[in-house]
């Protein structure tokens, strides 16, 4: 007798959600701008096969009915960052830059291209803008 895995629905979140050190997400959100960043190339002298070819980084500002926040995009990603495009971000986590969050996503994540959504994105609440302070808790 075989057992069926049943794939476990994913939970939507919305942008207003997102907290630092958080990750597991999935998110549906437009892009509201992108700007490329830098292209790093390995210039340490030394050669190996991760930074054999440059990567490609842009900043880009995404969001849903509830925020934006800015998203990190690495390589192929950077292509499908196009304004006014709807993605669907599976298994997003939060990088902290610079004492602000980021989204990203990793190896283990995904970005879909998706139908465009119908909701206008709020603007006047970025979360990228929110400055948090590392606090060291000393426990008693």
């Amino acid at each position: 007798m075989a057992t069926t895995m049943t794939k476990r629905k994913p939970v939507f979140v919305k942008v207003d959600q997102l907290t630092p050190g958080t990750n597991g997400h999935t998110l549906t959100v437009k892009v509201v701008s992108s700007k490329p960043v830098k292209t790093v190339s390995n210039r340490g002298g030394r050669s190996s096969v991760l930074t054999a070819r440059p990567s490609r980084i842009a900043e880009c500002l995404v969001g849903d009915e509830t925020g934006t926040i800015i998203f990190t995009a690495r390589n192929e990603q950077v292509d499908l960052m196009n304004a006014g495009a709807t993605l669907t971000l599976r298994n997003a986590k939060i990088d902290m830059f610079k004492g602000s969050m980021r989204l990203a996503v990793d190896r283990w994540g995904r970005i879909e291209a998706t139908e465009p959504a119908n909701f206008e994105v709020k603007e006047d609440n970025n979360l990228s803008l929110v400055e948090y302070e590392l606090v060291n808790v000393v426990e008693e």
